[in-house]
């Protein structure tokens, strides 16, 4: 019986593909990390009138060579691991140096030098395609840019009306970066060493998994309801969700396993968690339940709530000379200033009002959310509050909360603010407008502003490679 075109080709294909294996020398000639952060986002990559490559070369049951790791289910790229095997994998169908390796004859069109068959169709009609080239370039022996493995200072901006989140260089204020494809972004927050960087997925009530190197969507975990913002444990092995949705709810998910492993009942919808300076507590704000409830880390139940006369936004936390939490800032719906609770005694101890409007300025129209965005330098010396009624930005001393300075922000519907790990600046997201401010702390000048996606709200500073 006469074989179709089809099977010759699945042949050829595995022949050509146990030829490059039996040929090629080492993987060792290869790098990793170029095939990790350039190569293996193209295997994902959708394909106008194409299947992806990932489809039939990610199939467990499929005989077609070099094979990818299966996505686990739930999973949009590949971990570490899985990373490692499908380095090992297409370096088998590698030559390095050879324009005639497999992986560059096989997808590229015949017209263009490539071989007679590839089952996947010919995906690159020209050697001048940018991902040929990316791939072309991995066989020739290039390198991940030096220092990859590093990590640097950076502004991870959310974008909540938008489908992006923005990565900002704070040494240039520009954007080098931007994760796709996640709508209704809020809350943000990243691993201690940048591998991750998580995101509370307010349309699918997720919390979104980001590769750091790479900025790809790695992973969405169910979560127990619809979440708000997130924070990261000291150690990075938990993250603390948010759940808003009554009865509202503290989701803990385990950065290991990937997955939620416990669910803190609270009584009162969540809107904000934040882990104190020494990793002991987890603080959960409410804005209905107007208070907030305290978890312990150890125990992973809560150990005290402290009640309020309005609910409880942003907060920010001072520290004792022996690192524990002395202070708590609570930013309140509707009230142009803040609280201090102190810790200690789970009592408010002082409220702070910001200053008036100069004669002659106008207030800016801000609903609820009259003060909101506070952070503390890391030197525990300045505590800076953003006034989205007054578009402007204050600083405090520490701990006598005298007021030292003013910035006025150009931008419109100023919120979140992030201070940068050396604490000269602050970052200001400014919902209205689409864009960031940024402030020099020292002389509370707005010195840059930094158009972004629609909509900018919760940012913080992270490390990331």
């Amino acid at each position: 019986m006469r074989k179709t075109v089809a099977s010759w080709a699945l042949i050829v294909f595995g022949l050509l593909g146990r030829q490059a294996a039996a040929q090629s020398p080492s993987s060792s000639e290869l790098d990793f990390e170029f095939f990790r952060t350039k190569v293996q986002p193209i295997f994902l990559a959708p394909r106008h009138g194409h299947t992806r490559c990932v489809l039939c070369h990610g199939d467990p049951d499929s005989r077609l060579h070099p094979h990818l790791a299966a996505l686990q289910p739930g999973t949009l790229t590949w971990n570490e691991e899985e990373s490692r095997k499908n380095f090992e994998e297409f370096s088998r169908v590698v030559v390095p140096g050879s324009i005639k390796s497999k992986l560059l004859v096989h997808p590229l069109a015949e017209s263009a030098g490539g071989d007679y068959a590839h089952l996947g169709g010919k995906h690159f009609a020209s050697q001048d395609d940018p991902e040929w080239q990316v791939l072309k370039a991995w066989v020739f022996g290039a390198k991940a840019a030096p220092g990859t493995g590093a990590t640097k200072p950076r502004i991870i901006q959310t974008n909540f009306a938008g489908d992006n989140i923005d990565i900002i260089d704070p040494g240039t204020n520009k954007i080098v970066g931007s994760i796709e494809g996640i709508e209704l972004n809020h809350g943000a927050a990243a691993a201690p060493d940048g591998s991750r960087i998580y995101v509370s997925d307010e349309g699918y009530s997720t919390l979104d998994v980001i590769d750091g190197r790479t900025l790809g969507l790695f992973k969405r975990i169910p979560l127990s309801g619809h979440p708000n913002n997130i924070s990261i444990g000291k150690d990075g092995r938990r993250v603390y969700v948010s759940i808003a949705s009554q009865p509202g709810a503290v989701d803990v998910i385990d950065t290991v396993a990937l997955e939620v492993v416990k669910t803190i009942p609270t009584n009162m919808g969540i809107h904000n968690t934040y882990v104190t300076p020494d990793g002991k507590y987890v603080i959960a704000g409410s804005i209905q339940g107007k208070g907030a409830a305290v978890i312990d880390t150890a125990t992973e139940k809560i150990a005290w709530t402290v009640g309020l006369d309005l609910g409880v936004r942003p907060m920010a936390m001072s520290t004792n000379p022996d690192g524990s939490t002395k202070w708590v800032f609570m930013q309140l719906t509707a009230f142009n200033g803040f609280a201090v609770i102190d810790f200690a005694t789970h009592k408010e101890i002082k409220r702070i009002t910001l200053p008036a409007l100069p004669e002659g300025k106008k207030p800016y129209p801000a609903g609820n959310e009259v003060s909101h965005g506070i952070g503390i330098t890391p030197d525990g010396k300045t505590l800076v509050v953003v006034s989205r009624t007054n578009t402007s930005l204050y600083s405090y001393s520490l701990p006598d909360l005298a007021l030292t300075g003013t910035a006025e922000l150009a931008g419109r519907g100023s919120g979140w603010l992030a201070v940068t790990q050396d604490g000269a600046r602050a970052y200001v997201s400014n919902a209205v407008s689409d864009d960031v401010s940024v402030v020099d702390i020292k002389s509370m000048k707005e010195i840059a502003r930094i158009p972004v996606g629609f909509s900018p709200k919760r940012n913080i500073a992270a490390m990331l490679p």
